[in-house]
């Protein structure tokens, strides 16, 4: 995984259809790489692209990136996902607090026609909180 021994981030362009598209990208310390939004255009995209059985995590809250983990990530890799969901949000910016973060699978997801960019509609969803003290230890190396 590059010179981050597995555990770090990177911030790449992706190319969607004809659209360049900015994503953040993370690698998790069992190496999966995870994508998640960094605006609502890109949200939107990271979503359209998403396959039906992957897995989607965003805050309760508003204003957090949508982080995409493909199927069946394992318990740890949607534990690491759900920091960096909460690491980037804007709950966490302006509170600093414990961040409630949903995770659900994109086929529980639906776009209004009249919806804003960025915004969709979600079934059924599972709550995970993260603690105040995982994401201030988000993206340190622990030897």
């Amino acid at each position: 995984m590059g010179g981050f021994g597995g555990y770090g981030r990177i911030f790449k362009d992706w190319i969607v259809g004809f659209v360049m598209v900015n994503f953040r990208e993370y690698v998790t310390a069992l190496g999966l790489r995870i994508l998640g939004g960094k605006s609502a255009e890109s949200n939107d995209e990271l979503v359209k692209g998403a396959g039906k059985n992957d897995v989607i995590l965003h805050t309760s809250a508003p204003g957090s990136p949508f982080v995409n983990v493909g199927e069946k990530p394992s318990r740890k890799d949607l534990k690491e996902a759900a920091i960096f969901c909460a690491r980037y949000s804007q709950d966490w910016r302006d509170g600093k607090k414990d961040v409630v973060v949903n995770v659900f699978f994109r086929r529980d997801m639906k776009k209004g026609i009249l919806m804003k960019i960025g915004a969709w509609k979600v079934g059924k969803s599972e709550k995970v909180v993260v603690k105040k003290n995982e994401i201030l230890g988000f993206g340190k190396l622990i030897i």
